[in-house]
């Protein structure tokens, strides 16, 4: 058995002196409460290192900067593997990227169309068959007389360099002239390319008017522009009277009815990242933006507004303008010409729109619709592809389509996409690290994914995981329980060994959890449901919803269960939230398709708490999010030392040019390019990552600097500011969610989804309530140890005690039971779910046989 990987005297963070060993090519699973210490000892410190190790090992110039590299603070590390980390981070994937590109499957289905699939003319609908030079002169000829006519040979079409050697060849063949991006210049006049920009590069053949005895002119010089380019011939086309065109003519790509002529099929020619085979209405993206109808309307995020009754509301959501799939290419982001091209009569962009089990089946069938010589070159296309989605399918994420925007994927769904890919990889000797992989999923799915980690493991790699998740505890080799709190409280060894050993220990908080001495739950009586209060949408369709009718009784803490995929966010998140909204007279989101909506004059507040950033800057922080700056800004202001200085609250503010540190701008720290690495962040070596200038620093509030606030915990901060009313309220409410050990002044950029949303959810409770707020969560677990889970269901059940309505997604069980009412949709993900499958209390729905999260819950119930 290979040695195991030692980390001794590790003190990231709030790590306390941790000595640890972690088994080589098992499965080891990290877990505490949250803010325990879980992620500074697996990603601060195991990966960290291995990361720097690696780095350690590049060129002069990349070790340059290793100086700067803060190395972990521990003691030893080592048996250390080459890490991987697989978390759940969105990186740069943008409104472009899809689950075939991050996979790339589309690279593979780009391949595939360009050299079997069938183009056909977008004019006529017949398919696309080679033109002979003889009909591209009859073409040109058919122009009117006195037309003028510039023969064009491409030689460079949207390629990046100087091409000096290109205007050589031009000039070899005796021609003077070359029309570089759209300009004819001489060639001694031809102005230096920059080389890494595209250009397109045409050689100008002849300059012809159309008139009598030009027939054996203009076919001479048409076939010198087809042999100087292999096949292709370009024309500026000058008719008389009319607009010029530019017509691109080719041996290779022509329709046989109306003579059109299209240029060869490439793999960019099916890439909606390229000119070459975007949508030009959409730019590839397959949605365009419209105005709203009524621009005098604003939305705000989370903020007040006043509806027609004069009564004040609320809504999240962020849409100063409508999207609307792109009437162009009707969503499938390529041009007509690359949309037209199909095999076994299906296009890419339909082939990518279908649920992944039926691309799957269709990869594996088109070999009947194909010529023997293009069976050949499809075979190993069709068996990467093939391979991808089954990896795909294995970590339970085949309810998604490939075609899906990678920005609309959850992290959990990310993660899970690029474990996919790593198991694909084949590489072997590796300490993989996961965050929470099991985020997102519903129970009956963490079978799969847990077969694909051991299959991961199996392959020869070590897997160490921060998780919450039951199942995933008791499926792991070696269970870590750091604790037993969080932040100060925390970075302790609590307990390891087997799960069945940390059961057994009664020290760990996980152990109780695990040995069923402790359990999640309210202690009250289960409510009745008030049915005379009901808010019911009718007829819902979007997705794969299949004409869903939802009954929400209102008052009550409701849940919404069921598999990946089964429609949960197409009916919550995507129909009954923009369509309660706009009944408020609130701008946002355009709702998917419905027949009815009845209710919603029972609310008065609509506020959705989803996992999206706080904010996007470096700068944005808890404390800015929560509005508990601001009074603490304004204590520092009332200080003797303030006002003897003139410093107002704006000074005590790191986006105030006046009270910042002018080196980093009051982010903290500086960036250093590292090229074909990731950016550094320094910290500021003016400020010392305090954020602001020495003056500003000289204002000390009982002691402390508005910098050592902001370094504060807010438990800390809690105590700190027991006498401030207005700032203690605040702290109190982001306490109660369970984010004691959370600095203020921590980066938005650094917080978890769940974390990002229970700040949300803190900052909503400290707001007065009006008892007729309907509340939606998305996955509220997310991110959170058993006890931590306990602590949230008391504050939603705070709420609803108000008379609130609180509606939340989730896959928990423990939280779903506790629910007063549960809708459960199914049965499976994809085409085959989009509809109720059980509603009521908990115990109605464990009761129902056709449930998959009923099986679950008649096991929690018992």
């Amino acid at each position: 058995m290979s040695p195991p990987i030692r980390i001794r005297g590790a003190r990231v963070h709030n790590l306390k002196n941790l000595n640890v060993d972690i088994p080589r090519d098992a499965l080891t699973v990290v877990t505490g409460v949250s803010g325990s210490g879980k992620s500074s000892l697996a990603f601060d410190t195991l990966f960290a290192e291995g990361q720097r190790q690696y780095i350690d090992t590049m060129s002069t110039y990349a070790r340059q900067y290793l100086d700067a590299i803060p190395r972990p603070d521990v003691d030893l590390i080592d048996g250390l593997a080459p890490t991987l980390s697989i978390d759940q981070k969105s990186g740069t994937q943008s409104a472009r990227s899809t689950v075939a590109t991050v996979t790339e499957i589309y690279d593979y289905l780009r391949l595939l169309y360009a050299r079997v699939g069938t183009p056909h003319c977008t004019n006529c609908g017949n398919t696309i068959s080679t033109q002979t030079p003889d009909a591209i002169v009859q073409s040109l000829s058919a122009y009117p007389a006195r037309t003028k006519l510039t023969l064009m040979s491409p030689m460079v079409r949207g390629r990046k360099g100087a091409h000096s050697d290109v205007f050589e060849k031009i000039a070899s063949q005796g021609l003077v002239r070359a029309r570089v991006d759209g300009e004819v210049y001489l060639l001694e006049d031809v102005p230096p390319l920059a080389i890494r920009k595209n250009h397109t590069i045409e050689a100008v053949v002849d300059r012809i008017v159309l008139k009598e005895g030009v027939e054996s002119r203009l076919d001479e010089s048409t076939r010198l522009a087809i042999r100087l380019s292999d096949g292709m011939c370009s024309a500026l086309i000058e008719p008389p009277g009319r607009d010029p065109e530019s017509k691109l003519f080719s041996t290779s790509m022509a329709c046989i009815e109306c003579g059109a002529s299209f240029e060869e099929l490439e793999p960019r020619t099916f890439s909606f990242n390229s000119p070459y085979g975007a949508c030009p209405t959409c730019d590839g993206l397959g949605v365009v933006s419209e105005e709203p109808a009524s621009k005098s309307r604003k939305t705000q995020s989370s903020a007040k507004q006043t509806s027609k009754s004069g009564r004040r509301k609320s809504v999240s959501a962020e849409e100063p303008q409508v999207i609307r799939v792109c009437p162009g290419c009707e969503g499938g982001r390529l041009r007509a010409e690359s949309l037209a091209v199909t095999i076994d009569g299906e296009s890419i962009a339909s082939v990518v729109s279908m649920p992944m089990a039926e691309t799957q089946r269709w990869i594996s069938e088109i070999t009947d619709s194909l010529s023997e010589i293009h069976r050949r070159v499809a075979a190993p296309i069709q068996d990467e592809v093939t391979r991808r989605i089954d990896f795909l399918r294995r970590v339970g994420v085949d309810y998604l389509s490939l075609n899906r925007s990678a920005d609309t994927l959850s992290g959990g769904e990310l993660q899970r996409i690029r474990l996919a890919t790593c198991i694909g990889s084949g590489l072997v000797s590796v300490c993989y690290v996961l965050d929470e992989p099991s985020i997102g999923l519903h129970p009956a799915d963490h079978d799969r994914l847990l077969g694909a980690i051991n299959e991961l493991k199996g392959q020869g790699n070590t897997i160490v995981i921060v998780e919450h998740d039951e199942d995933t505890m008791r499926a792991a080799d070696h269970l870590i329980d750091i604790g037993p709190g969080a932040g100060v409280h925390g970075g302790h060894m609590v307990s390891q060994g087997t799960p069945d050993q940390v059961a057994a220990d009664e020290s760990s908080p996980t152990g109780r959890f695990l040995s069923g001495h402790h359990a999640i739950g309210l202690e009250r009586e289960r409510r009745t449901p008030r049915r005379s209060e009901w808010l019911t949408l009718r007829g819902a369709k979007l997705h794969n919803l299949q004409n869903v009718n939802l009954k929400l009784p209102l008052g009550m803490l409701v849940g919404v269960s069921g598999v990946s995929g089964s429609g949960k966010s197409s009916l919550i998140v995507d129909t009954l939230y923009p369509a309660v909204a706009s009944e408020l007279g609130l701008v946002g989101k355009v709702p998917g398709p419905f027949s009815k909506l009845t209710g919603a004059d029972k609310i008065d507040k609509l506020i959705a708490i989803d996992q999206s950033p706080i904010g996007r800057t470096t700068r944005s922080c808890p404390a800015t999010y929560a509005g508990v700056l601001d009074p603490i800004r304004n204590v520092f202001a009332t200080t003797r030392a303030a006002k003897t200085l003139g410093f107002s609250a704006s000074r005590f503010s790191f986006n105030s040019p006046a009270g910042r540190c002018d080196v980093c701008k009051g982010n903290g720290f500086e960036r250093i390019e590292m090229n074909f690495l990731s950016d550094l962040l320094i910290e500021c070596s003016r400020c010392g990552g305090k954020r602001f200038n020495r003056q500003t620093l000289q204002v000390r509030f009982k002691g402390a600097t508005i910098a050592d606030v902001l370094d504060m915990t807010i438990e800390a901060a809690m105590e700190f500011f027991e006498n401030v009313p207005k700032v203690h309220v605040l702290l109190s409410s982001l306490f109660d969610v369970g984010l004691g050990y959370v600095t203020l002044g921590q980066s938005s950029t650094t917080l978890s989804g769940g974390e990002a949303q229970r700040i949300k959810l803190a900052t909503e409770l400290a707001r007065p309530g009006t008892g007729q707020t309907l509340y939606l969560l998305d996955e509220p677990t997310t991110g959170l140890h058993f006890s931590d889970v306990q602590r949230l269901l008391v504050v939603l059940d705070r709420l609803v005690e108000q008379g609130n309505t609180v509606l939340v997604i989730e896959h928990h069980t423990d939280l779903l039971a506790a629910c007063d009412w549960l809708i459960d949709l199914g049965p499976k993900g994809g085409v085959d779910g989009g509809r109720v499958i059980a509603e009521g209390s908990p115990e109605t729905v464990a009761e129902c046989a056709e449930s998959l999260t009923g099986e679950f819950l008649r096991r929690r119930l018992k």
